[in-house]
């Protein structure tokens, strides 16, 4: 199924659907096998010669996989996706479908703490470097990081902790006018937020484990070509897209697939030839997930809203990072970009540093204490200790990551009882700090406080908007 100007819901639901005509099931079936039978002799030639798009083995193609790269690529806009097995899976993927030893990377340094050890450790052990533009927001400090060896600009649409929203119009300008792409971080926004590539961002990734799948139970990565850069422009500067290939009779990937060439090499030469194949159950598991995309994440944006709103007028929280708030520096761009909200992903710093912190993570009994995001359950953890905890105190200090601060991702929960239990960790707070906050003075929270925020958010049915 295609788009016809569907609206999101329903080409979440029904996007890229191709019926079962052996049974005629409704939902596409699990695909739970390693390799697929040849009719005859010739079919299995033509499958490995690429003149027959049947399926030969799953970690080169799977029916079910395919049913969610094409839906995603419907959501996102673009021309083509490609599933993987984890969002870091994903960014490795895209980045060494661009890249080669010798070759350059400018890079947002608000980016997730795994994505950056990719690039300064393992591409940098193949060859590869990376400069870090520390504000993002700056153009000027995009473009002046560019070299002649200068292959892609990276980045993330709403980077976790922080909140710095991404003008990703300026950067993918700045990108183009170098010549590069532009790779976007999509996870934390999902496509119901913003699709990159409509402002000019040319590849796409996601962690699925997220948002997209919503229930935490299963692992999933996603590269989204937007189908858009020419990669033949400047032949030299992707020479492994350029050059003639034996294995397609002489022509290079630019020749034969025109915009799709790098999408073609990220998957029949990087992702096969590494392998992070996903089980057709986890895309399954994804699959549903994404049915209900849009919902869930109307209730995500809306709760996480009230929740920063709460956090924002208690006097033991010194700052909240979310850039739906009028006080963020990123609140414009979250309008611009974002009209449907922020995310859910957002911190607070507590004047009472490490052990406010301490008190408040324990105290909680709803919200879980556990390093995951997206997910319908609402999540806390303390990232000066877990996901920056190799980085040195002063490093922290750069990346804004203080002692005190506390990194929430919101659920689905009803924002009344969300609003109650953070209230509970703030009691903690006061308990531990002597009932001052750290010099500042506590006061009980109104119960008709926490009643209009819970008033506030909807908690009945959820209906979708129409692009």
């Amino acid at each position: 199924m295609s788009n016809d100007g569907h609206g999101f819901a329903t080409e979440q639901v029904h996007g890229g659907f191709l019926p079962d005509t052996a049974h005629g099931a409704r939902v596409p079936a699990i695909h739970m096998t390693s390799g697929f039978l040849f009719d005859d002799f010739d079919q299995a030639r033509e499958r490995f010669a690429g003149t027959d798009d049947g399926y030969t083995y799953t970690r080169l193609g799977n029916p079910t996989n395919a049913d969610v790269e094409r839906r995603v690529a419907l959501l996102e806009r673009s021309a083509e996706a490609i599933l993987v097995g984890s969002g870091q899976a994903a960014v490795t993927v895209a980045l060494l479908g661009l890249l080669q030893a010798g070759d350059h990377v400018v890079s947002a340094r608000s980016i997730y703490e795994g994505t950056k050890g990719l690039l300064l450790q393992n591409l940098a052990r193949l060859g590869i470097e990376v400069d870090f533009v520390a504000d993002q927001r700056d153009l000027d400090a995009w473009a002046a990081a560019v070299r002649p060896n200068t292959k892609a600009f990276f980045a993330e649409t709403i980077p976790n902790p922080k909140n710095d929203v991404l003008d990703i119009q300026g950067v993918a300008d700045t990108a183009h006018r170098a010549g590069v792409p532009l790779v976007v971080d999509n996870t934390l926004a999902t496509p119901y937020l913003v699709r990159p590539v409509e402002h000019g961002a040319d590849v796409v990734v996601h962690s699925a484990s997220k948002f997209l799948s919503g229930h935490g139970a299963g692992l999933g990565g996603l590269v989204v070509d937007g189908g858009r850069f020419d990669w033949g422009r400047t032949p030299e500067r992707f020479p492994h897209l350029t050059t003639p290939e034996r294995a397609l009779g002489g022509q290079s990937y630019v020749e034969r697939y025109g915009s799709r060439a790098f999408v073609v090499f990220a998957r029949d030469v990087v992702a096969a030839r590494i392998g992070p194949s996903p089980s057709p159950f986890n895309a399954f598991l994804l699959r549903q997930g994404i049915e209900t995309l849009s919902l869930r994440v109307e209730r995500h944006v809306a709760n996480a809203l009230a929740v920063a709103s709460f956090l924002e007028r208690q006097p033991e929280v010194t700052s909240v990072d979310h850039a739906g708030l009028a006080s963020s520096p990123y609140h414009d761009l979250a309008q611009r970009y974002l009209p449907r909200g922020a995310g859910s992903v957002f911190a607070f710093t507590l004047a009472g540093g490490e052990p406010a912190a301490r008190a408040f993570i324990d105290a909680v009994q709803l919200i879980s204490r556990m390093t995951h995001l997206g997910d319908v359950r609402s999540l806390v953890l303390h990232p000066a200790t877990t996901t920056h905890a190799g980085r040195t105190a002063a490093e922290r200090v750069e990346l804004g990551i203080g002692d005190g601060l506390v990194r929430l991702s919101v659920g689905i929960e009803d924002v009344a009882d969300l609003l109650a239990d953070v209230e509970r960790g703030l009691a903690a707070v006061r308990a531990a700090t002597g009932g001052d906050g750290v010099g500042l003075e506590a006061r009980p929270t109104p119960a008709t406080e926490v009643a209009d925020l819970a008033h506030a958010v909807p908690q009945g049915p959820v209906v979708a908007q129409e692009v």
